[in-house]
């Protein structure tokens, strides 16, 4: 009789959670930091990473109440669990900050990005470029005899691959406008 391979501490949802909260393993967190919306506010969030040494994968601000004078900032960075766990505390600290969640941890969440692509080529790559534009349900949203801009949605992943895939048949430029991010559920 084989001997079951379960992985000690598997998943989050475990009633008995196992994982060692200080490893050393690093992995990418998406932050949601709920802020007023005031001159100097995101110069002071950018400074605590900055100033710690800590990179910024992602960021987005936008305000998301007018009357409420608030804005959502959408970090993804990568750290160790102790490292995410000190970058949410400094965070909390800093006064005109109302919420700080992680939503890698706190369960399902939606992430999406904007991106666009430029991509030159003719003949046969051209052909190809658009044929899996279609593929990853891409916008043709520029195009000349000689190039096309695609507009591209989704989740991070999605944007990485068909980067990939259009690098050997002409890009030559990309936008990204980095990762909105929302809990699922209530």
């Amino acid at each position: 009789m084989a001997a079951l391979n379960i992985k000690k501490g598997a998943t989050s949802h475990s009633a008995y959670d196992l994982r060692d909260t200080h490893s050393d393993v690093e992995r990418s967190h998406t932050l949601a930091v709920i802020v007023d919306n005031e001159a100097g506010v995101l110069a002071r969030v950018i400074g605590l990473f900055s100033g710690r040494g800590y990179n910024i994968d992602s960021l987005t601000v936008a305000e998301i109440d007018h009357k409420g004078h608030r804005s959502r900032i959408t970090i993804v960075t990568t750290g160790t669990e102790a490292v995410i766990d000190q970058i949410k505390a400094q965070l909390g600290r800093i006064v005109p900050v109302h919420e700080v969640h992680d939503l890698t941890v706190e369960g399902p969440a939606v992430e999406r990005e904007l991106a666009l692509f430029k991509v030159t080529g003719t003949g046969d790559k051209r052909v190809e470029a658009l044929r899996l534009a279609d593929i990853f349900r891409a916008n043709v949203v520029d195009s000349t005899l000689e190039s096309f801009v695609f507009e591209v949605t989704g989740a991070p992943e999605k944007i990485d691959a068909f980067a990939e895939l259009m690098r050997p048949l002409g890009l030559t430029d990309v936008a990204r406008t980095g990762v909105a991010a929302l809990p699922r559920g209530l």
